[in-house]
């Protein structure tokens, strides 16, 4: 690359493009008005603040005027050139969670914000064919067509474990300009600004469980990859560090770490955060453990060789819009959940067999659902309990954090923003029904319900009952859900025990 100082000058000429070219963006992004703002609460460059306000709470539909897109434009080049960035990752998100890319010069950044980055749309939504390495997808005439990724340059990031590269994260557009419906982060900010147009903000954070494998070695024949057992007993320090503190510098916080139950299985907390900040965490990290870990010889996967999917938990707490009290807190102080919590989990439970769908999306993820069951059945009961961590809604009333609902259904292998778009789904169902939440005599706690919640263990009948179910099919969009539907029956068509194995440790890191 030529001398960064050239590369990145600003003189009165290229100030009246910069003027120009914001100009076309605002144009372009208005022809998008179903596009929604999330709140971000943590935006920093490095050092730099390139958010044009610290208030989680602004306008999530708010458009960047001429100066706000060129203030950030200026933070973000003294960014690029202060750390010699050679390549900008423009990251969007497939059905699977996970990060489908193009890297881009850094010298083409600031055309590419205008006019955003071309991809074929199948990148997004192709399917895994585990039968014979190849890829399919379901017969449809669009896939061919190109889209269009276009940035939210808050989420511009230098990443400290990949070389002169930084990432910003994308919504997906076609060509003429209307969001593409089966991206999941789009589903996510559309619920969130619903919750906002209901007076309500989210507060949430989510906790993974993955495993770390040494590099594979081929005995008889066969590949094979052995947990990395000295992480149980923390002896191999240097990578989680590395992996921690990368995150901290993408603007993913992180709270905890630790080794959990199983050799080579480790537990990462993320700080809890505002709207959409914390499914672009959670994204963050499925992408940069995998690259973390190969710089250390290991491959990091969410899946375990036992056949089970590791645990992903959305911990989450709904608050007044302005983001100042919590509303799940009852103010008499007691360890309970309020009418408006009560109203949330009730929504929660009344669509647990529809959200089991979309959080645990895999024959394999669902097999945790039984594993305590001795019963030959096609469905478990749906639970729930205070501080509890058994139930699949776990109800915490303590420490500093406050009352909040750790929503368990979730595998490690889900898309982080789909489990937050369908939580929201459900919860802002309930918040809405007038009959879901009775409290009994002397403010009781207790959920009554005309007809107990159910998990199906089987994908076919969660995918029945996802399908059924007329609420999240509404929020999530028809076309998302019939799209969804259709690529998990494709992949039950095509399961075959080791080949999905294998394609969990290899695709969905």
């Amino acid at each position: 690359m030529n001398d960064e100082g050239d590369l990145l000058q600003e003189d009165t000429t290229k100030d009246e493009v910069n003027e120009t070219e914001a100009s076309k963006m605002n144009k372009l992004r208005r022809t998008r008005k179903k596009v929604t703002k999330p709140h971000v609460c943590s935006t920093e460059v490095g050092d730099m603040d390139i958010s044009n306000s610290s208030d989680c709470t602004r306008d999530i539909n708010q458009i960047l005027t001429t100066p706000q897109l060129s203030s950030r434009m200026k933070y973000i080049k003294q960014a690029m050139a202060k750390n010699h960035l050679q390549f900008v990752r423009f990251e969007a998100t497939d059905l699977h969670g996970v990060s489908r890319s193009k890297s881009i010069p850094a010298h083409f950044f600031q055309e590419k914000v205008v006019h955003g980055v071309y991809m074929p749309r199948g990148y997004l939504e192709l399917i895994p064919n585990p039968r014979d390495n190849e890829v399919n997808h379901i017969r449809a005439t669009c896939f061919n067509s190109d889209i269009v990724l276009m940035p939210e340059l808050s989420t511009f990031r230098v990443l400290p474990w990949a070389e002169r590269t930084a990432r910003v994260i994308c919504d997906t557009f076609t060509v003429t300009g209307e969001p593409l419906l089966t991206s999941p982060r789009y589903i996510a900010k559309r619920q969130l600004n619903q919750l906002q147009d209901s007076g309500f903000s989210l507060l949430s954070a989510f906790i993974y469980d993955f495993c770390i494998f040494g590099v594979p070695e081929i005995i008889n024949s066969k590949t094979i990859s052995f947990p990395a057992t000295t992480l149980l007993n923390d002896h191999d320090q240097p990578f989680m560090q590395e992996l921690v503190d990368g995150l901290y510098h993408t603007g993913a916080n992180v709270e905890s770490f630790s080794s959990s139950t199983r050799p080579g299985q480790m537990e990462i907390c993320f700080l809890p955060e505002f709207g959409i900040s914390s499914a672009d965490n959670a994204f963050t990290l499925r992408t940069g453990v995998k690259e973390v870990a190969r710089k250390y010889n290991y491959i990091a996967s969410f899946f375990v060789e036992t056949g089970f999917c590791n645990s992903g938990i959305l911990s989450h707490s709904l608050w007044d819009v302005g983001g100042k009290r919590n509303l799940f807190c009852n103010s008499s102080g007691t360890e309970q959940l309020t009418v408006t919590g009560r109203k949330w989990l009730a929504g929660l439970l009344k669509h647990s067999a529809a959200l089991s769908c979309l959080m645990a999306p895999a024959v394999s993820c669902r097999k945790r659902y039984a594993k305590e069951s001795k019963d030959l059945k096609d469905s478990v009961p749906t639970t729930w309990g205070y501080n509890d961590n058994s139930c699949a809604f776990n109800i915490k009333c303590h420490g500093e954090k406050g009352t909040r609902i750790e929503n368990k259904l979730g595998s490690a292998t889900a898309n982080p923003y789909l489990v937050l778009a369908a939580t929201v789904a459900a919860g802002l169902d309930g918040l809405h029904g007038s009959d879901e939440v009775a409290a009994g005599p002397d403010d009781s706690t207790d959920l009554h319900r005309s007809k107990p919640s159910e998990i199906p263990l089987k994908l076919e009948d969660a995918l029945v009952a996802l399908e059924e179910d007329q609420c999240l099919k509404e929020a999530l969009g028809e076309t998302f859900i019939r799209y969804f539907v259709a690529m998990k029956k494709y992949e039950l068509e095509n399961e075959e025990t080791d080949a999905e194995r294998n394609k969990f440790l290899e695709y969905f890191i």
